[in-house]
């Protein structure tokens, strides 16, 4: 049940874009992951944060092209780093705002993140169906127990 004097939350996704050092392979210092996992903490312990984690280079990825001939596998690495995405943040806030303000924090060193509310069923309108909501939702479930898995 909806709280009414407590805003929608809605969910943002914060990507961490790369640079030439992440592609290079260089992994942060001890002070630089002490810095980001106390900013995290906060996030955590606010409420905020979701969900994040960073990623390892392009060289050791891969880019699925879709189109009319099928689909082509491109391995890494990609070309212009500042294009690709070193990692990223799920945070839940009222609003983008609200997001920029708890993102001016994080410890970046001259890095560059950008934000993207994440769609909900509401923004698909009439084309996402209860059954399509209920199948979401079943899905979701699975994902939790998936992650409980892995966590084990």
């Amino acid at each position: 049940m909806s709280d009414p004097d407590r805003p929608h939350l809605k969910r943002f996704a914060v990507l961490v874009k790369s640079n030439a050092d992440i592609e290079a392979g260089e992994m942060p210092s001890e002070q630089d992951l002490a810095e980001m996992t106390r900013f995290n903490d906060e996030l955590v312990e606010s409420g905020a944060m979701l969900a994040g984690d960073g990623f390892l280079k392009s060289a050791i990825g891969a880019r699925l092209v879709y189109d009319d001939a099928g689909v082509r596998v491109q391995s890494g690495p990609f070309a212009d780093p500042e294009s690709l995405v070193a990692g990223y943040w799920i945070i839940q806030a009222a609003s983008l705002a609200e997001v920029i303000d708890l993102m001016k924090r994080a410890p970046m060193g001259g890095g560059v993140v950008e934000i993207r509310q994440v769609a909900d069923a509401e923004d698909f309108g009439e084309e996402f169906t209860s059954e399509l909501r209920d199948l979401e939702e079943r899905q979701r479930e699975r994902m939790e127990q998936n992650a409980r898995r892995r966590a084990a």
